[in-house]
């Protein structure tokens, strides 16, 4: 299946607002844009294979279409909000070092806050084979770990090119967050 097809299934699940493709609506209709130029691209250029570099697809994991599975996982506002003071300071920093040390591991390609509208708070994408091993290693963050936030699963299909992220990362960042 082509990426271009690959989008057009997902566009028409979430314009079918399916349950499993659970957004608000200002994320919808900036989902949905998004893909309709990614799907316009796709179909106007094909991929130029002089450019194709098969150590570099093996090395991210990329399949025959530069594609790899990952694990969205949307973090919300949790039930038991811990106040602001030494505490809910320890907490977050707990929270960086993990996202440092799975990011070092091969196993975060991206994680990031969101704008916190709906109680939609982060996200992290994990480079894992599965629901279940995403759960085991969200887990392990302080943020989860003490009801600061919830965790929401969702099974992404995406460019491979998204495991360079994090290496890229470190030649831009001046001083650590």
């Amino acid at each position: 299946m082509s990426n271009a097809r690959h989008v057009m299934v997902f566009m028409r699940e979430v314009y079918n607002r399916r349950p499993e493709v659970n957004m608000p609506k200002f994320l919808h209709a900036g989902v949905m844009a998004a893909l309709c130029i990614c799907v316009v691209s796709a179909a106007e250029s094909p991929p130029d294979k002089s450019a194709y570099d098969p150590a570099l697809a093996a090395q991210l994991g990329a399949d025959e279409h530069g594609m790899r599975s990952y694990v969205l996982v949307i973090l919300r506002s949790g039930p038991t909000p811990v106040p602001k003071g030494e505490k809910r300071d320890a907490m977050f920093k707990g929270h960086f070092a993990n996202i440092e040390r799975l990011a070092g591991e091969g196993k975060l390609a991206y994680a990031g806050p969101l704008d916190g509208v709906d109680g939609w708070r982060g996200m992290f994408i994990f480079a894992v084979s599965s629901i279940e091993e995403a759960k085991q290693l969200t887990a392990t963050d302080p943020v989860i770990i003490n009801g600061e936030m919830i965790a929401e699963y969702h099974v992404h299909y995406g460019s491979a090119a998204l495991m360079a992220v994090n290496a890229t990362h470190r030649k831009l960042q001046k001083s650590p967050l």
